[in-house]
């Protein structure tokens, strides 16, 4: 809970680092929120549903999603920037528009180029913010997990336990 109030906290900040854990305990407490805010809508009847069967986000989860949607941008940005990437990459899903605009011509092509296209960006993204810290600070700030790189090249790696060479059995 206390990541989930530090990326609140950092509305807009745009700079600087995210841990994973500080990431992906936002992303979990706001699946959480979005559902409970879901049952609410609900409960209230505040919840849309269409006449062919779908439904969308009702006016609690709306607003909720609305507050959130800052926030869960620079989270982003600051967890790409703790790999040492920039935070445009979070643009890479959206590849696919791209296109899907430049191929107008045959449409059923263009369109399964841009799903192949979006599937790996999300894939590629999903990747990079489950990636590991940078050790030490980057260029775009000092390492959340507060481990300076020296402290971190000066901690010995434990050696693998020294296993017996294998023998052919004797006859």
């Amino acid at each position: 809970m206390q990541e989930y109030k530090t990326v609140l906290k950092k509305y807009a900040v745009f700079r600087g680092r995210a841990s994973r854990r500080e990431y992906w305990m936002f992303i979990l407490f706001n699946i959480i929120a979005t559902i409970i805010a879901a049952i609410v809508d609900v409960v209230l009847g505040t919840h849309k549903v269409s006449t062919s069967g779908g439904s969308s986000g009702g006016l609690v989860q709306s607003l909720y999603s609305l507050a959130v949607f800052i926030p869960s941008i620079a989270v982003g940005v600051r967890r790409l920037h703790d790999t040492s990437r920039s935070g445009w990459w979070m643009l890479l899903p959206f590849a696919g528009v791209i296109f899907l605009l430049v191929m107008f011509y045959n449409i059923a092509l263009g369109a399964i180029v841009a799903i192949i296209a979006m599937l790996v960006g999300v894939i590629v993204t999903l990747v990079f913010y489950c990636l590991d810290s940078t050790p030490g600070d980057n260029k775009y700030g000092p390492n959340p997990k507060g481990m300076p790189a020296a402290v971190m090249a000066a901690t010995p790696i434990p050696a693998a336990a020294p296993t017996e060479p294998m023998m052919p059995p004797q006859a």
